[in-house]
């Protein structure tokens, strides 16, 4: 496929855009990430070993409480518009991990709170998480699939 050419006035346009650009911080940006993930997930393994020494969990069953605590506290500091904050800083750090799902509902929820509890919040609670739900089940079933499969032709 060719190229377009481009008016003098696009070039011109152009040369002021990149004139003016931001210069993103890459590096800083990648640490701040870094930092802030690692922080989610510290926290999450300090969780797990409340669990564990507390509750009596052992290590496989520790993780699911562990991972509603980490969602919930994210909704928590989402509604009082803290995590925003996290957000702005860190940027993938706090997406990342299971927390930025947790952000991600309750986001959608509070946006749309305004059209009611049922459609405003409850519809758009599950707009996102339905889809993570729904694609986590069909990949499960589908790995499931496979492993019968193999088993069964004596593969493992």
């Amino acid at each position: 496929m060719g190229k377009t050419k481009k008016t003098p006035e696009q070039k011109s346009y152009q040369k002021l855009e990149k004139k003016h650009e931001l210069k993103r911080p890459v590096g800083m940006n990648c640490l701040k990430a870094f930092l802030v993930g690692g922080l989610i997930c510290t926290i999450g393994q300090v969780l797990t070993y409340f669990y564990i020494y507390y509750f009596n969990f052992t290590e496989a069953t520790a993780g699911n409480p562990t991972v509603a605590t980490l969602i919930f506290f994210a909704m928590l500091l989402t509604g009082f518009g803290v995590y925003d904050h996290i957000g702005q800083f860190a940027g993938a750090g706090s997406a990342v991990p299971v927390t930025g799902f947790g952000n991600a509902v309750i986001s959608a929820s509070i946006e749309h709170r305004s059209e009611g509890f049922v459609l405003g919040v409850g519809g758009n609670m599950f707009k996102l998480a339905g889809t993570v739900v729904l694609f986590g089940v069909f990949a499960a079933f589908v790995v499931a699939l496979i492993r019968t499969l193999l088993s069964m032709w004596g593969v493992i």
